[in-house]
């Protein structure tokens, strides 16, 4: 089995070491990953400059890794059309990121985007997130992808869907099992605060944090919460078909 790796924290990032370190044991690992870190990158790609790609070497020996100067959807697209073209991967893992990726995050995440741009080349693809910013133990989340992996390799997952997971930061001994789950809602309550530069210009500075908002029993986030590792289904047809009929009574 050949598989590639990508993420959104960097090459250089703990999460993605992890991987590569469980998923060689039982397959042909290719990395080809961001040079720093482009969180929250979303699905965006580089048009206006060139993108610079270097050999990366790795602790773990017949690996092949490249370090891409772009965004994490750049990294499957150079590895898919140009890197790898005659050689394509089985399955394509994102991650692991420092961070849980759940709910309406999804849709910011260049985590999770690379693992569309995987689904959009059709392969299948798995985004894998640690529900901390500060634990950084990443095995039982790596020996999570690996079961995945192992198990979804024999079976099939429809067109243009990949698999979005999410792991409690807790000792494996600690999970409480899989939830088979649905993207729940989260909010932030963002801050702009107001700088200016040494030259005087006025620049904002994000931030913010989640705010509490009720989800369903079978969310993504109440699963998380209750120590149980998420898996969500993800498909990208953002097509509101319930409400097509009633546009069509508009006159437009």
């Amino acid at each position: 089995m050949h598989i590639l790796l990508t993420n959104d924290d960097g090459i250089l990032a703990p999460g993605i070491k992890a991987l590569w370190q469980e998923l060689s044991h039982f397959a042909r690992i290719s990395v080809v990953a961001p040079d720093s870190e482009k969180s929250a990158s979303s699905q965006a790609i580089t048009v206006h400059h060139p993108i610079w790609v270097d050999v990366h070497p790795v602790d773990v020996a017949d690996i092949c890794a490249w370090r891409v100067g772009g965004t994490p959807t750049d990294c499957v697209k150079v590895a898919l059309e140009s890197l790898l073209a005659d050689d394509l991967p089985d399955v394509i893992v994102s991650g692991i990121n420092q961070g849980s990726n759940m709910g309406t995050d999804v849709l910011y995440s260049g985590t999770v985007s690379a693992a569309i741009e995987g689904a959009l080349h059709g392969l299948p693809a798995i985004a894998m997130s640690l529900d901390s910013w500060e634990i950084f133990d990443f095995e039982p989340a790596a020996k999570t992808a690996r079961k995945v992996i192992e198990t979804m390799i024999n079976r099939s997952l429809p067109p243009n869907t990949l698999l979005n997971v999410n792991v409690p930061a807790l000792p494996e001994s600690q999970l409480k099992g899989i939830a088979i789950t649905k993207l729940g809602v989260r909010n932030y309550e963002n801050t702009f605060e107001r700088r200016q530069d040494p030259r005087g210009r006025t620049y904002y500075w994000m931030s913010g944090r989640v705010s509490d908002t009720e989800n369903a029993p079978d969310s993504d986030i109440v699963a998380v919460q209750n120590g149980k590792i998420s898996i969500t289904p993800i498909h990208f047809d953002l097509t509101n078909y319930g409400i097509m009929n009633a546009l069509g009574t508009w006159g437009l």
